[in-house]
Parts: C-alpha cells; sequence; structure tokens
C-alpha cells in the first residue's frame, strides 16, 4: 500500500506537469488507453477470459461508475494546475469521511454518533484549509472538494455493484468505460506533444498501470481496512513533491487542517473496521 501511495504521488504529479502544458482531456485520455489495454489483458488471463469478466447484471451502474471515475481524474488533475498538489490532496482526503457521511442514505448502513462527530471534525479541518471567512479565499479551492464528493460516490457505487459483481468484473468496466467516455471527449482535444513530454506520458501509464497492480496484490493479502491507514502516506509524498518539484508552499493552516482531517478519518476506519 506504502508502495502504491508513491506511485499514485508520482503520477499526479506528472499529470501537473502534463497538464499545465497540454489539455487536460487529452493527457486523461491517453492514460486511460493504456489502464483499457491493462484491464483487457488481465481479464484476459483469469479464468473464464473477457466473456466472464464482462458478465454482469449492471450494466448501467458499473458503465456511470466507469464515466465517474474518469471525470473524477479530469476534475483532481484540473485542481493540481490552479491549486497545486499541496492545497488540493490535503482537501481531498477528505473523502474517507464523505463515505461514511453517505454510506447511511445510498447504502442503508447505519453510521453511529461517534462517526458523525468525526465527519463534523473532519469538515472543520476542511474549512481551516479552505478559508471561506478570508477576503482572500481562492474559489479555485472548491475544486478538490468537488472531486473528493465524486470518488466518495464511486466508492459507494463500487461497494454496492459488489453485492453482485466480482471485483474483477468491476475492475474491467471502471477501465472499459473510463477509455471510451474520455476517447469521446479527449479526441475533440488533440494537440502536438513534445518529445521529452511523450517520454513524461509513457512514465504516467506506467505508473497507472503499476499503482493499480500494487493495490491488486495489497488486497490480495491483506484486508482493505487494515492496510487502508497507509493511503494517507499519498498525501505525505504529494507534499515533497510540490514542496521540491513545483516549488509550493505549506501553509500552517493547511498543516492543522489536514491533520484534523486525517485524524477523523482514521478514527472513522477504525470504527468501521471494530463493528466489522
Amino acid at each position: 500500500m506504502i508502495a502504491a501511495t508513491v506511485v499514485f504521488a508520482l503520477q499526479d504529479g506528472i499529470s501537473r506537469h502534463l497538464a499545465g502544458t497540454y489539455n487536460t482531456y487529452m493527457v486523461v485520455m491517453i492514460r486511460y488507453w493504456f489502464f483499457a489495454a491493462f484491464v483487457i489483458a488481465l481479464a484476459a488471463r483469469a479464468p473464464g477470459g473477457l466473456q466472464i469478466a464482462a458478465q454482469t447484471k449492471q450494466l448501467g451502474l458499473q458503465v456511470f461508475r466507469g464515466v465517474l471515475l474518469a471525470a473524477e481524474i479530469c476534475v483532481a488533475v484540473f485542481a493540481f494546475t490552479v491549486l497545486g498538489l499541496i492545497d488540493s490532496m490535503a482537501v481531498f482526503i477528505c473523502y474517507p469521511l464523505l463515505v461514511a457521511a453517505l454510506s447511511g442514505p445510498v447504502l442503508g448502513e447505519q453510521v453511529g454518533w461517534r462517526r458523525w462527530m468525526a465527519i463534523g471534525v473532519g469538515c472543520i479541518g476542511v474549512l481551516i484549509i479552505l478559508q471561506p471567512g478570508k477576503g482572500v479565499f481562492n474559489p479555485w479551492a472548491i475544486v478538490p472538494l468537488i472531486s473528493a464528493l465524486m470518488f466518495a460516490v464511486y466508492g459507494l457505487l463500487t461497494r454496492y455493484v459488489a453485492r453482485q459483481d466480482s471485483a474483477a468484473t468491476s475492475f474491467f468496466w471502471t477501465g472499459i468505460a473510463g477509455a471510451v467516455a474520455m476517447t469521446l471527449v479527449g479526441m475533440w482535444f488533440w494537440e502536438p506533444m513534445a518529445r521529452p513530454d511523450w517520454a513524461w506520458m509513457a512514465v504516467l501509464c506506467v505508473s497507472g498501470v503499476l499503482g493499480h497492480w500494487l493495490l491488486i496484490k495489497c488486497y490480495e493479502m491483506a484486508e482493505a481496512s487494515a492496510v487502508q491507514p497507509f493511503a494517507y502516506f499519498h498525501l505525505v509524498w504529494g507534499t515533497i513533491l510540490g514542496i521540491t518539484v513545483f516549488g509550493e508552499m505549506l501553509r500552517p493552516e493547511v498543516v492543522l487542517g489536514a491533520a484534523l482531517v486525517v485524524a477523523a478519518g482514521l478514527f472513522t476506519l477504525w470504527r468501521e473496521r471494530r463493528q466489522g
């Protein structure tokens, strides 16, 4: 899981670099082409092949999940370009709290008062980061919050479809639906890319496949609830990249707000695991 967070942070940094020069839709489209090739190759090697991987009674939901994740990636990459890695990630890490808050109305799960208190603490952390009461409030700060909400809904839908479909089926449709959707959008925004940036694009595509492969291996060997707290290392690596590569500043209010969000998220994960 820690290795996966290193790879995903690297992916975020490269995405910020490329999307700062080229259209975000094109960058995400090419990234999804390699992701789709990866899921097809993975499904073809599995027992039953592509036919078994593609079988689902929830085709509409599976396609919507894939398109939603592709859209969320576009929003997240856009946030990196307008707000920077550090501030974007500091807000985005509230998504586990949004999952906990929405699991009641969406999945019918019971959320106790302790978890609601943790969600409230996390919201205070996000407000500290966003600073909505200050005259210098940056409206772009809402963008990573939208990204976090989209990713939370994607996570809830993934839980929902898992009641009938296997993880392999969900993974297959995530790649295929996202690649088709991004191709339909991204092909209208194609632009020439410099040769050095094609090398960065290749690294981005390979890192995307490597990151998902590491996650798959991680969940094969350990329970998701046991390793999920280590996912917060993504914020650490992203902060290091933002400071060293992109010259971003680490504001005190971001540190305080992110600490509250992470603490609330870890408590929520602990309560879910204890109840489970």
